[in-house]
């Protein structure tokens, strides 16, 4: 899985171009030149034949990298939910990016946060039965939120000892409003059609 990273281009945002991206691993300080990153290009992207940029359905695009990515302190793996993972409501999970916070919408060093996952019931008061779908999972309404420039990051939970990526950053609020949970893109859901892809990329 070391060539495969999870990612997608964010609401409002033109289709993916491979050609015009490049990913950056090992980054936390965008302002400083000193640390050991590495710099990938693209040589497939695949999004989701099932994408939909109404309702951000099956929210997921495969990046596959030129070459192999250099395993260090700072960039290791992640584990993907299975097909069965099931994160119990209320479990603390951890999502990271660069986007806008409180005081700026672009924060210098990458930001961390923890927030509670949402049960499907729950998201849906939120949201409304129509607009969550299976393929949706919902964390946040703590106080703390994804926002715009997020889109695309990792939203991680400890499960049996291990950190797996459960969700995706998706879509949420225009204003990112803290007592509104931000929706994710559900791995668990995704996972088969990730091995498939990855299989035969």
């Amino acid at each position: 899985m070391d060539r495969t990273l999870c990612l997608d281009p964010g609401p409002g945002r033109s289709p993916f171009s491979s050609r015009n991206h490049r990913v950056i691993l090992g980054e936390h300080d965008r302002q400083s030149n000193a640390e050991q990153i590495q710099v990938k290009t693209i040589s497939r992207a695949i999004t989701h034949p099932y994408y939909n940029a109404q309702n951000f359905n099956n929210d997921i695009t495969l990046l596959k990298l030129s070459s192999p990515v250099q395993m260090t302190s700072r960039v290791t793996p992640v584990c993907l939910a299975s097909s069965s993972t099931s994160i119990p409501t209320g479990t603390s999970c951890v999502t990271t990016g660069w986007g806008k916070t409180g005081q700026t919408s672009s924060p210098r060093y990458l930001q961390q946060t923890s927030l509670p996952m949402l049960s499907p019931a729950q998201c849906k008061q939120y949201w409304g039965s129509n607009r969550i779908t299976d393929a949706m999972i919902c964390a946040g309404a703590s106080g703390v939120s994804s926002c715009q420039g997020d889109s695309g990051g990792p939203l991680v939970c400890q499960n049996g000892g291990v950190w797996s990526l459960v969700g995706i950053v998706s879509w949420g609020t225009s204003n990112c409003n803290v007592r509104t949970p931000a929706v994710y893109a559900r791995v668990s859901y995704l996972r088969s059609w990730i091995d498939q892809t990855v299989a035969s990329n």
